[in-house]
Formats: C-alpha cells, structure tokens, sequence
C-alpha cells in the first residue's frame, strides 16, 4: 500500500473515534443554527483556506455557509511570502471582522493548524465579542508545542468553543522517507474536509429528520434545472446568506 494513503486511513480512523463527541457537538449546533437563522462562517488563512472554499458554493455542499476571504492570505499573491507576512500581521483579522455582520449566536468555523497565528485569532476574539460560538479546527498536540503569535498569548484552540482535532502529526506532513529528516505529504487538508463534509452531511439528515423538506443544499449547476432550484433555495434562505449568486 502507498504510504501517504496507509496514513490518511489511520488518522481517519482516529479522528472518527477520537473526535465523535466534538463532531457530534457541531452537528448540533449548525442543525441549530440553521433552523435559527444564524449565520455560519468559516475561515482559513492561506493553505488552511482551502477547506473555506471547500465548504462554499458547492453542488452538495451548505448553502448557508459563507466564507471570508482575506484578499492579501490567497495563494496567488507573489511573491507567496506575503500571505505568511499577513496571516502574523496582528490587527488584520480585526479588520476582517469588521467587513462581516456577525450576530449573537452566529457560528465561526476557524481553520488552523498551529493555531499560533494572529489573523485566526483576531477573528476569534473579534467574533467571541459579538457573541459568536468559535468552532476551532486545529492540531492541538502541535498547537501546544508552539507559542502564540498574537500579543494576547493565546491559541485558537484556547478561544473555541468546540475543539475539532485533526490528529495530524507536528508540522503537517506525515510520511517519513528514509534518509530525508522532513517529512513529506500534508495531511490536514484531506483530514479536515472529511471532518466537515462529515459535519454537513449529518446537518443535513438532522434538517430532514426536523421537518425541514428542502434543505439548504447547492443542487449542481451542471445538471438540468439545476440553476433554478438553487435559485429558489437561495431566496428561502436568503437572511442567513451573506454573499449573491
């Protein structure tokens, strides 16, 4: 078997036993969320951003997620060191929240692995004021073994409300090559969608098991008739959504 796929397999596994509880806590609470009408975001700075588009205006993905995007933390910047450059740049993830109306009871997934640096914590900070429940998903065993980057000493998963661990190994990547001391493959992208594609799927169920016969899901738009039902959906739960079609 190749290594990498030996791998994502064990730490899938781990994370379907070790972290059932806090999975099981989010589903609660975007099932919530939803029949409430509170908002839900999620962010991600640079390569832990992937995992917002991941979850954002996709054929059956949550039409009432909405990302944030930070312009200056996409990984088409040149040269790629500025996305470092603005993802430790404290005050920057202030200014993000402010572009975006959260509300007591709102949701923010927060995506880091680390956890260490100041535009995820900003956000959470920012976020927590406004009576926002902080979903943290990070590695919290090399979360700890690093120090925050934010002047208030904190950590993401040290502000969250639900801490959603990945089990990767410290630094990410997690296969070794003999005679190479850093290791290769990163794991945190293939671990952290199955968590939470796991998370919208059971949010989903949970919506149809309520009564709710159309949820908010993005029907594909290369389908037949596939762009008007995600037109009707849209306007049915247009106040939770914060950005157009």
């Amino acid at each position: 078997m190749f290594q990498y796929f030996e791998r994502i397999q064990e730490m899938l596994k781990e994370v379907e036993i070790k972290e059932a509880d806090s999975i099981n806590q989010t589903i609660e609470l975007l099932t919530e969320a939803n029949l409430n009408g509170n908002g839900i975001y999620i962010f991600g700075a640079s390569h832990a951003g992937i995992l917002a588009e991941e979850l954002y205006y996709r054929a059956g993905g949550m039409m009432t997620i909405n990302a944030i995007f930070g312009r200056e933390l996409m990984l088409d910047q040149s040269p790629i060191t500025v996305t470092s450059k603005m993802e430790r740049l404290e005050g920057y993830g202030t200014t993000l929240a402010s572009t975006v109306p959260f509300k007591n009871d709102d949701v923010l997934i927060l995506h880091s692995v680390s956890g260490r640096n100041p535009v995820t914590i900003d956000l959470a900070l920012a976020a927590k004021e406004k009576g926002v429940k902080i979903v943290a998903l990070t590695n919290v065993d090399y979360s700890k073994q690093v120090t925050s980057r934010h002047s208030s000493g904190k950590r993401l998963f040290e502000l969250a409300n639900i801490v959603l661990d990945n089990h990767g190994d410290i630094g990410d990547a997690c296969c070794s090559i003999e005679g190479l001391e850093q290791q290769v493959g990163p794991s945190s992208t293939v671990i952290g969608a199955a968590i939470l594609n796991t998370i919208i799927v059971e949010v989903t169920r949970k919506l149809m098991e309520r009564g709710i016969e159309y949820p908010p899901i993005f029907y594909s738009a290369n389908l037949d008739g596939g762009d008007q039902l995600n037109q009707e959906l849209f306007k049915k739960y247009e106040q939770v959504i914060h950005y157009s079609l």
